[in-house]
C-alpha cells in the first residue's frame, strides 16, 4: 500500500530536506532546468502514491525514484540535449567551458560524477540508486574523471 502522511508538517519536511539535491542530481543527469524541474515533482508524487509506510530512508528512496525517472526520461525520442543554460551563475568564462565540458559527458557518468562527488554517496549506494552493478558505477567514475582530464586538459592547452 501506499505511503500517505496525515501530517502535512512531515511531508513538508521531505520536501524541504530533499528538494534542492534531487533538483542537483536531475540537473545533473538530464542538463536542463526544466526537465529537471518535472523530474523532482514526478519523484515527490510517485513517494505519494507507491513510497512504502516503513521507509528506513526515504531519502535514498526519493534519490532512487529520481534517477529512475531521469533515465526514462532520456529514452524518450523527443528529447534532445539542451544547451548549458545562459542563467546559470559561473563566476568566469573559464568556468563555463568546465561545465560546458561537463554536459558533454554521457548521462550515466554525469549521475555517477554527481551522486558520488556533490551528494557523497559510495559506488555501492550509486549502483543500489541506479541499478547498475557497482563494478560498472567504478567504469563509469573512471571514465568520466579521464574524459574530463582530456577535455579540460585540451581546453587549457587551447587558452594558453
Amino acid at each position: 500500500m501506499a505511503h500517505t502522511s496525515n501530517r502535512p508538517v512531515e511531508w513538508a519536511k521531505l520536501i524541504g530536506e530533499n528538494e534542492n539535491r534531487l533538483y542537483r542530481a536531475a540537473l545533473a543527469i538530464l542538463g536542463d532546468p526544466h526537465e529537471a524541474e518535472d523530474a523532482v515533482q514526478d519523484a515527490f508524487v510517485t513517494y505519494l502514491e507507491k513510497a512504502p509506510g516503513d521507509l528506513e530512508n526515504p531519502a535514498a528512496w526519493l534519490m532512487r525514484v529520481l534517477v529512475n525517472g531521469c533515465k526514462s526520461r532520456l529514452r524518450l525520442a523527443w528529447r534532445q540535449v539542451a544547451p548549458l543554460p545562459d542563467t546559470l551563475p559561473a563566476p568566469s568564462p573559464e568556468e563555463r567551458e568546465e561545465l560546458e565540458e561537463l554536459w558533454q559527458l554521457p548521462a550515466e557518468e554525469r549521475a555517477a560524477i554527481h551522486l558520488f562527488y556533490y551528494e557523497g554517496y559510495s559506488t555501492r549506494e550509486i549502483a543500489a540508486i541506479t541499478g547498475a552493478a557497482e563494478g560498472t558505477v567504478r567504469s563509469r567514475l573512471s571514465r568520466a574523471r579521464e574524459r574530463l582530464r582530456s577535455l579540460l586538459g585540451s581546453t587549457e592547452t587551447e587558452r594558453k
